[in-house]
């Protein structure tokens, strides 16, 4: 059964910043979200700021979505069942590169 995740990392970048950093480095989130799949994934910026993407692979679907606001970034995902039991584990590494990306540097 799919299970949708959402982790949520504060920031003190400004929306600009915040943006720019996931322009350039949404892809370092694909490796957390795929739970060691080899996934194919494509991204869409629907908006300046929201990325929505789709990983597919082995006959599985992940959909999701990354909304960037001032404070801090909301990353959504629904996991199919084959990872939805690895739900907590991904939500770890996905707010692990989140916060990577959203370091002040």
């Amino acid at each position: 059964m799919a299970r949708p995740v959402t982790v949520t990392v504060s920031h003190d970048l400004g929306l600009e910043e915040a943006r720019q950093r996931f322009r350039d480095g949404a892809g370092k989130l694909q490796e957390p979200l795929a739970g060691g799949m080899m996934l194919k994934f494509t991204e869409t910026w629907e908006t300046d700021d929201r990325l929505t993407f789709t990983a597919k692979g082995l006959g599985q679907t992940i959909t999701g979505e990354i909304d960037i606001f001032p404070q801090h970034v909301r990353i959504t995902a629904t996991l199919p069942g084959i990872l939805a039991s690895l739900a907590e584990t991904i939500a770890g590494r996905v707010e692990s590169q989140g916060k990577l990306l959203l370091e002040k540097k």
